[in-house]
Formats: C-alpha cells, structure tokens, sequence
C-alpha cells in the first residue's frame, strides 16, 4: 500500500507529527515495535526546566541562551514562534486531558520524589499542585500501593526551594477490598474506572481536610474517566485537588496515548504496532518506499515522505554494540555526539557527564538528517523526538517539549514542499 508518510515510532514525537499530517488531510501510518515512552513518563510538557545547574522559569526567554551553548541543540532548528504554535496546538488537540500552561512561564509540580519540577504545560487534573505560589498542602497516599509515599513527598517538599514557603502533612488511607496485596497504578486506575472509589475518597476525606489545603493524589484517578473522576472530587470535597505523577507504569501518559491514537484513528490514521522499519529503497537521494518487518517477513510500502521518530538508546533508535561502536538502527544515519574514539568508556558515576549524552541525528532547519557536509541524507526524510542530537533531556528537563515541537515542525516541513525546493535551489 502507499501513503503520503510514514512515521516510524508511537511515542509522543511520532504521534504528534502523525496527528498533524491526518489534519491536513494526509494518509498516514505509523510503525513501531511498541508504544514509545508515553507509558513512562508523566503526561507533562517540559520545554526547557534547567540551564546547567539554574532552573528556568521562563522557558521561551531562555532559549537562546541553550542556544548558544548548544549550537547542535534541535531547539535550534525550530523558531520561537514555531515552539509557541507547536505547545498551543498540542495543548488544544490534547483537549481530552485539558492541558494548562504556555511556554511564557514554567510551572512547578510536586514528582513521587517530592522535587518540584518545572513543566510548560500540564493536564488540568495535575496543574492544581503549581508550588510556585505557596499555600498548605495535603499528600494522600494508599496503603499498599509503594511507587507513592505521602509523607517522603510532604517533607522534601517543605524543604525544597521555592518561591514561596508551603506546608505540608501526609496522610495515607486503606482502599476498601485491597486483599492485602501490593497495588500497582493501572491497577488502583481500574478500579477508580469500574468500581467507584470516588465515593470511598470523598468519605475518607471529607472531615479530614483543614481549611485551605490543596489535595494531592497519587495520578491513578482512572484510565478512562480520570478527569470525570478529578472534577467530581474538587466538586464534592470543595477545595482544590491535583494528581502527582507516579513512578512507570504512568497513568497520565497512557491516557495521553490513548487520547492521541483515537483521534488518528478518527481521522483514519493506520497505527501498526509490533513491527519494525528495516530500511529503505531510494533514488537520487529520494526514498521511494519504505521495508517494514513483521511476524510473517517484510513488505515495502511507497511513501511520499518518511518521519523518523524512532527514539534514542533506550528506545532501540540508537544501538551501542559490545565494541563500542553507535549507529542509528533504521537507516544507519550520520550521528553527532559521538567520541571519536575506538572504543566509547562511560564516565564512573552517573551523574557525571556522559560521552554519549547528546548522541543522535543532526538535522537542517526542515528536520532531515545530514551527513557530515550538512547535505540531506534523504530529501523527503524527515527526524523528531529523542532521535535528535544536541540535547541531554533528562538534565535540561527538556524531552517532551522536544518531542511535541520537532513532531510539528518536522510534520509542517513535510506538508510544505515548497519550502524544501527553496532550500534544495540555494544548497
């Protein structure tokens, strides 16, 4: 079959170039061997959180900075006004969770950990526990379920610096019918979905909430109605309520997943999971079709472009073998952030700078990959996500805004033709 692209990868920058493209009317199908990190990692936007050691709060008045310190960063490939749309966009087409925020000014959020952490954007259901403010706050957490614990996040955060001083107090509360096992979130989220435990909650809080306390939960509220769920608890306890994201599984990300798909699936996207992109057929420097794996062998499907959206090393989009050596897996692309060494050593500790931190694919201002002569490998090959050399997301705290703004970029360069003939006459 054909289509006009195909996205190689179902995480976040994969799904949001997808959605795009099936905006304007494209035919698209994505492939992937499983569904990315939306199910790792909290449903936030994160444009940039932290310069070195400095955290940001204004995270489109700190780009050029990152900018300039990072000239390979993939933010500078991508506009201000480009990243601005892109958030906007992503925060109306993600409507499902009712995204808050811009990319003026960061959030602070509580984490499991009880560290404040700057985010752009945020479901509605989370944004209530921005820290920046102060006030009291309460962390509830239940018996048996180990990836929250109230009372660590309550004392690091009054302890944590902030804008403005909080208190804290935690309190930690028996699900009816646990069966005296350990809980896991999808599982706590199943049973918000089918068994009603918004009327336990309401009970058991009701006359246990002092005047003025917000109230944070553990993000399990549910997988289908967690944000029915949010509203009816600040409606019935009258006081404000947020979730605070867990450890992996996250509920948060698999609603955001789940939100994404159904609407490529409405606009008659084809998402194909459980495969893999193995390469491709070219001519002069144009990819014809792309070979996509599966159970039974490989078929080839013609495209008119191809989204490379396939991750870093944890995803399988970058490999280190057991000599050293790093290569894209797909294409076996020209890579930056690589040591010019025989052989790559990882520094001893973890948090030291590693050498391969920024590995990835460098790209030109339309997001196709480069060789090292800043020529496009493939003219109508496009990159987005954590495949992108130049930035270290989990330090700049940068990841998910990366993923959302090079997906739409990367997506409106492909629907703009025009703009790569220009580029192509002045190369």
């Amino acid at each position: 079959m054909s289509y006009d692209t195909v996205v190689v990868g179902a995480g976040l920058a994969g799904l949001t170039a997808a959605l795009r493209l099936t905006e304007r009317g494209q035919r698209v199908m994505i492939v992937a061997r499983g569904v990315g990190a939306t199910h790792l990692a909290p449903a936030t936007i994160d444009v940039l959180g932290y310069l070195g050691d400095t955290r940001v709060g204004a995270p489109a008045g700190s780009l050029a900075a990152l900018i300039a310190a990072s000239p390979d960063h993939p933010y500078a490939h991508i506009t201000a006004d480009q990243l601005a749309t892109a958030v906007t966009w992503f925060g109306a087409h993600a409507a499902a969770l009712g995204y808050s925020g811009s990319v003026g000014e960061n959030m602070l959020l509580p984490t499991a950990l009880g560290v404040p952490k700057p985010s752009a954007l945020a479901p509605r259901s989370m944004a209530g526990g921005d820290l920046r403010g102060g006030g009291r706050f309460l962390f509830v957490g239940f018996k048996g379920f180990k990836d929250f614990h109230p009372a660590l996040i309550a004392d690091n955060l009054v302890r944590a610096p902030l804008p403005l001083p909080i208190t804290a107090r935690a309190l930690e509360l028996e699900p009816p019918s646990s069966r005296l096992g350990d809980l896991s979130g999808r599982v706590i989220a199943g049973r918000f979905d089918a068994d009603n435990l918004t009327d336990w909650l309401v009970g058991e809080l009701e006359n246990r909430v002092e005047p003025d306390e917000r109230i944070g939960v553990p993000a399990v509220l549910g997988l289908r109605s967690g944000d029915q769920t949010w509203q009816e608890l600040e409606k019935r306890l009258g006081c404000t309520v947020f979730e605070v994201s867990t450890l992996p599984p996250s509920v948060p990300g698999i609603r955001l997943f789940n939100a994404l798909t159904a609407a490529l699936r409405a606009r008659g996207a084809r998402l194909v999971l459980g495969v893999r992109a193995v390469g491709a057929h070219a001519n002069n420097g144009h990819i014809d079709t792309i070979d996509v794996a599966n159970a039974t062998g490989t078929v080839s499907h013609a495209v008119g472009s191809v989204l490379l959206a396939t991750g870093g090393f944890p995803s399988g989009g970058l490999e280190l073998d057991s000599f050293g050596a790093t290569r894209e897996t797909v294409f076996d692309l020209p890579l930056i952030g690589v040591p010019e060494t025989d052989r790559v050593r990882f520094a001893p500790n973890y948090f030291d700078p590693q050498p391969l931190a920024s590995a990835g694919v460098p790209t030109d201002d339309l997001l196709r990959p480069v060789d090292a002569n800043g020529h496009p490998v493939y003219t109508n090959l496009h990159a987005a996500g954590a495949i992108l050399g130049g930035a270290i997301p989990w330090k700049e705290k940068s990841g998910t805004g990366i993923s959302v703004a090079s997906g739409y970029a990367a997506a409106e360069a492909i629907l703009a033709p025009a703009a790569q003939s220009v580029s192509e006459a002045v190369r």
